[in-house]
C-alpha cells in the first residue's frame, strides 16, 4: 500500500509579518520562481506516494488550487477547515474522510518546510512503514547544525527492532541549554508526522475524544465539490482548538522518532530566510544589480511582494550613514567580519550568524571597524523598498540633506 501524503497549509506565517494584517502567507511567497508549498508538491510526485490530500482554509483554496494546476496534479482531494481550530482538528478531520483506508499510513507534511535529499527521507519512511500500528506514531527529528534556540529538541533511547523512542521532548531551550541537547544527542523536532488513520482515530477516542466527536461529525455532514471536502462548520467550531503535539503527542508513550542528517528549515524567521538566500546566492547575483556605494557595495538579489533581500559588503573602515526609514523594517544576518552596530541609543558588535532586527523609524548605522569586509544579508520589509526612505542624520561622505 502506498504511502498518503497530506499537507497542512492552512498557517499564517503571522511570524514573518506580524505587524501587518495583509500580509502573504509563508507557504504561498514566491522567493524566486519557486514557493514553499510548490516545493512540498513536488515532493508527493515520488513513486511511494498515494495522490496527496491538501488541508486548508476557504481564504487559501484559490491559491492552493493554483499551485495544483502549475504544478500538473489532477489527482488530489483538498480537505477545507470552515474556522481556525490548530493541527489537532485539521489533522483528524483530514484522515477521517472516506478516501483513506483505515491501515493506510499518511504522512503529514507541513506546507511551509524547506527539505533536501529528499531520497533519504523516502527511504526513511519507506524503510519504516512495516512498524506503523494502530497505536504508534513516528515524528522527525534533524540532526542540529547549530545549537538554535527557535526549534523544539527530543532525545530518544533504544528499544526492540532498532527503533528511536521518543524519551523527552524540549521546547525551544535557550542556546545554552540547547548545547547541551546536541550533547546527549538530541534532534530538533522538525513538526513532521508519519502514522496510519486507524493510529490517528485510535489515539483521539483515548485522549482526546470530544474532538473525535465534533470531527467525526463534521466529516460525516461534509459537502463534497469538485474534490474539495467542506467540512461541517457547526461541528467543527465545537472542536477543541489545540495542536496535534498537545492533544495527543503529550499524552500517548507510543511515538518513535525517524532521525535524519539532511538539510532541512522550516523558513519560521527571516533570520533562517537570509541564510537560504545566503546559500544560493550565486543563483540571484546579476551584474545590472550591484551597486557601488563609498563605504563599499550592495547587491539586490531578489525582490518579493513586500520584501527585498540584499548582500551589502562593507569595506575595512566603511561607515553607513546614520539613518532611519519610514515605511519598511529591515532584519540583518551577519555572515562575515564583525560589524559595530547603532540601533537607536544602543551601539553593540555582531559576530557572523547573528541576527539584528531594525524596527520600523528606528535610527540605525552599520560601521566596519575591522581589516576584512563585513558582509550582511539584509531583508527589507514595507510599503516602499527604495533608497528614496532613507533619512539620514549623519554621513561621513557628504550625502546629509540640510
Amino acid at each position: 500500500m502506498k504511502i498518503r501524503p497530506v499537507i497542512l497549509c492552512g498557517g499564517a506565517g503571522t511570524r514573518l509579518w506580524p505587524n501587518s494584517k495583509n500580509h502573504q502567507a509563508k507557504q504561498f511567497i514566491d522567493f524566486g520562481n519557486w514557493t514553499l508549498l510548490g516545493k512540498t508538491l513536488e515532493r508527493t510526485k515520488a513513486s511511494i506516494y498515494d495522490s496527496p490530500i491538501i488541508s486548508t482554509n476557504k481564504k487559501y483554496l484559490k491559491e492552493v488550487k493554483k499551485h495544483l494546476k502549475t504544478n500538473k496534479i489532477k489527482n488530489y482531494k483538498i480537505v477545507l477547515e470552515p474556522a481556525k481550530r490548530n493541527t489537532a482538528p485539521a489533522i483528524l478531520s483530514t484522515a477521517l474522510i472516506k478516501d483513506i483506508s483505515n491501515d493506510q499510513p499518511l504522512m503529514f507534511f507541513t506546507a511551509d518546510h524547506l527539505i533536501e535529499k529528499m531520497n533519504i527521507f523516502n527511504k526513511a519512511i519507506n524503510k519504516n512503514k512495516s512498524k506503523l500500528t494502530d497505536q504508534n506514531i513516528f515524528i522527525f527529528g534533524i540532526k542540529p547544525t547549530s545549537p538554535s534556540s527557535e526549534y523544539g529538541y527530543f532525545v530518544t533511547k533504544k528499544i526492540n527492532g532498532n527503533i528511536n523512542k521518543v524519551k523527552k521532548f524540549i521546547e525551544k531551550p535557550k542556546e545554552s541549554r540547547a548545547k547541551q541537547v546536541i550533547k546527549q544527542k538530541g534532534y530538533w523536532n522538525s513538526g513532521m508526522f508519519f502514522l496510519r488513520k486507524d493510529s490517528i482515530i485510535n489515539n483521539f477516542k483515548k485522549y482526546n475524544p470530544r474532538i473525535y466527536k465534533n470531527c467525526i461529525n463534521s466529516v460525516n455532514k461534509a459537502k463534497l465539490k469538485s474534490n474539495t471536502y467542506y467540512l461541517n462548520r457547526s461541528s467543527f467550531i465545537k472542536a477543541t482548538a489545540k495542536s496535534f503535539d498537545y492533544a495527543i503527542l503529550e499524552k500517548t508513550k507510543q511515538i518513535n522518532a525517524i532521525k535524519l542528517d539532511i538539510p532541512w528549515s522550516d523558513l519560521g524567521s527571516w533570520k533562517e530566510i537570509l541564510k537560504m538566500y545566503d546559500k544560493n546566492k550565486n543563483k540571484y547575483v546579476k551584474k545590472e544589480n550591484v551597486y557601488y556605494r563609498p563605504w563599499g557595495k550592495y547587491i539586490n538579489l531578489f525582490q518579493g511582494k513586500d520584501f527585498l533581500i540584499k548582500e551589502l559588503s562593507v569595506k575595512p573602515k566603511g561607515i553607513l550613514s546614520l539613518q532611519k526609514h519610514n515605511h519598511r523594517a529591515e532584519h540583518w544576518l551577519v555572515t562575515q567580519g564583525n560589524p559595530r552596530i547603532t540601533l537607536n541609543k544602543d551601539n553593540f558588535l555582531k559576530k557572523p550568524n547573528e541576527h539584528v532586527f531594525i524596527p520600523l523609524q528606528s535610527i540605525h548605522r552599520i560601521q566596519n571597524p575591522g581589516k576584512k569586509p563585513v558582509k550582511i544579508m539584509e531583508a527589507q520589509i514595507g510599503s516602499i523598498l527604495k533608497e528614496s526612505d532613507i533619512i539620514r542624520y549623519q554621513d561621513e561622505y557628504g550625502r546629509v540633506k540640510n
